[in-house]
């Protein structure tokens, strides 16, 4: 439990930047977070890493640092970027409900990456599962690296227009399916190693913990996007046509479920 815990304060530690701005809990603090959770991890069981259990937390720390990253980057390169994030972080939001959103924000990042850790603790060798795992994992982490290239080569182009090309004529928030992939993989790699009731609750809290914050983040796009094409015909095509997270998924809408907030 002692280093659950050491992984617990890293991931509150980091995730601390949502002070700074309200939206940070969730983006460039949550990054950073599954980065530095899986730095501690190497570090911690340094001595008795398997390869399946390094590639694992290189795939979480390439992960955490590219998002972390490029959240950075866009809001220093983009003034519309900046402006939008200002506009969405609710500063307003008293200290008393900030700091229980952080503590929130810390446990999932840490129950996110149960799988890895209880592998890495209960001795967790080359198998089937964390071979699995690794590759969904992967999968997921090159899909948001082809979405992200693809949409701001298409917005190179034409800055005002939705993006509906490249993995985007399969799904409409590829980012999203992406993440779905990372942690179904990394949640993958743990059944066969989790081996106490605890142990499979965190895991499980992680895994629909980020498929519901995925689905609540794929609604705030869908309104805002309303907001920006709502207009066009084409556009009203793309969203009848084309599924919202998960591809050949018939879920094309869930601005409707107002349960979806995070």
């Amino acid at each position: 439990m002692k280093e659950l815990l050491i992984i617990f304060i890293v991931s509150m530690i980091i995730s601390a930047v949502g002070f700074i701005m309200y939206v940070y809990f969730f983006s460039v603090g949550y990054g950073f977070s599954i980065a530095g959770i899986g730095i501690t991890m190497l570090i911690l069981f340094r001595s008795q890493l398997s390869v399946s259990a390094v590639l694992m937390c290189a795939l979480l720390i390439i992960y955490g640092l590219r998002l972390g990253g490029y959240l950075l980057i866009r809001e220093l390169k983009s003034t519309a970027y900046k402006s939008l994030l200002k506009n969405e972080s609710k500063d307003h939001v008293k200290l008393g409900v900030k700091v229980c959103i952080w503590i929130a924000c810390a446990v999932l990042y840490v129950c996110e990456c149960a799988p890895v850790f209880f592998r890495l603790q209960n001795g967790g060798g080359n198998d089937a599962f964390a071979i699995i795992g690794i590759i969904i994992m992967a999968c997921g982490i090159i899909l948001e690296m082809v979405a992200d290239y693809q949409k701001s080569e298409a917005k190179k182009k034409d800055t005002h227009m939705f993006v509906s090309t490249g993995v985007y004529k399969w799904v409409r928030c590829p980012n999203y399916f992406g993440e779905l992939l990372l942690w179904t993989g990394t949640f993958i790699s743990g059944i066969n190693v989790l081996n106490t009731p605890l142990q499979w609750i965190l895991a499980i809290i992680g895994y629909i913990g980020i498929i519901y914050v995925m689905f609540s983040g794929a609604r705030r796009l869908e309104l805002r996007q309303d907001r920006n094409y709502g207009e066009m015909e084409a556009y009203q095509e793309y969203v009848k046509t084309t599924p919202i997270i998960v591809p050949f998924l018939p879920i094309y809408s869930v601005k409707d479920h107002k349960w979806l907030v995070a």
